[in-house]
């Protein structure tokens, strides 16, 4: 697969709520950072990152707006959607990807923490 196609079925694994499946398609030395936070390292860890946010969801959906590929990067502008309890959450997110032998081996979000927390929070009652 090319790097945009790793990138997209990663997604479509999101989407599928498939922790397993989007696994398979990060290396075992993955770098997961949420900007500003500080990276998680491993497919183990990044597992557990992803299953925090996803058991939660009922419907997950990834709208790509903007995507564009140099190489081996893909950085796309999206909007993630998790429906959670009555209401949906919507989060602009710019995404960088480095994907390396069919596997990505960086995954970097840039999003609004506070507009994250804030609507979690409305969502989950706290």
């Amino acid at each position: 697969m090319t790097p945009q196609e790793v990138v997209g079925a990663f997604i479509a694994a999101i989407e599928a709520r498939d922790v397993d499946a989007a696994l398979a398609l990060l290396a075992e030395d993955v770098s997961y950072e949420n900007m500003p936070m500080d990276p998680i390292v491993g497919r183990e860890m990044t597992g557990m990152v992803l299953h925090s946010y996803l058991d939660i969801s009922t419907d997950v959906e990834w709208r790509i707006v903007r995507e564009v590929v140099d190489g081996d990067v893909v950085i796309n502008e999206r909007v993630d959607r998790f429906h959670i309890g009555g209401g949906w959450m919507e989060l602009p997110v710019a995404g960088f990807w480095e994907v390396r032998d069919g596997l990505i081996t960086r995954w970097r979000d840039y999003f609004d923490m506070t507009a994250y927390t804030t609507q979690l929070a409305g969502l989950t009652g706290g």
